[in-house]
């Protein structure tokens, strides 16, 4: 006696429900792995920001804290006068720093000389903008950029320089497709108003 099986085939309604739950199951695949994706960019955007943000706020802060004067803030700059190295109480181009902000308000960065120029300013030749331009253009000169996809940056004063002992650096930082505010403010904790002459225009001589 011979056993018959039956073999039902699938029917075209059956074949449709099938793939139709796999297109979704496959879709909904793609989205949670479109989704992880982008978190994890954003993420890695985010956490590379704030390194960043955190450097940036380190060097400036040891630069201004130990600084002797905020000699003058021409154009987009801060002329910074960072220690008195050789002791001749005097500004020699190697002790100068320059705190940027760039034409379009965009980055910070600083910009300083070779160990070797001695070249003495003037607290009255480091307020005319086009002083920068020459030192850069005259003598070896080198940058280092700390943030250069912020936006908006500002520099605030309590008071004019060269009488400045406070310091906010302010600026624009998009993190996760929206702008935060950021600010490192630092007191002059090293200033040397002692010497200013009387006028705050210059240093005071040696006969002084």
């Amino acid at each position: 006696m011979k056993s018959t099986r039956h073999i039902q085939a699938l029917t075209l309604v059956e074949l449709l429900v099938a793939l139709t739950v796999t297109a979704i199951l496959l879709s909904a695949v793609a989205t949670l792995a479109f989704a992880m994706t982008s978190a994890s960019q954003i993420s890695d955007d985010v956490l590379s920001k704030q390194a960043q943000l955190r450097h940036t706020s380190l060097r400036i802060s040891n630069l201004l804290q130990s600084c002797l004067l905020v000699c003058a803030a021409p154009g987009n700059d801060i002329a910074v006068w960072r220690a008195d190295s050789n002791g001749d109480s005097r500004i020699n181009l190697n002790e100068l720093v320059y705190v940027e902000r760039g034409d379009g308000l965009d980055r910070v960065q600083i910009s300083e000389f070779d160990a070797s120029e001695t070249l003495v300013l003037t607290l009255a030749e480091l307020k005319l903008s086009g002083t920068k331009a020459a030192l850069l253009a005259g003598h070896d000169s080198r940058s280092a950029i700390f943030l250069s996809d912020c936006k908006n940056v500002q520099f605030d004063f309590d008071a004019a320089p060269p009488y400045t002992r406070f310091v906010t650096v302010a600026f624009d930082l998009t993190e996760d497709n929206t702008d935060h505010r950021y600010e490192i403010s630092v007191a002059l904790r090293s200033w040397a108003g002692h010497l200013l002459d009387d006028t705050g225009e210059a240093l005071v001589s040696d006969d002084d």
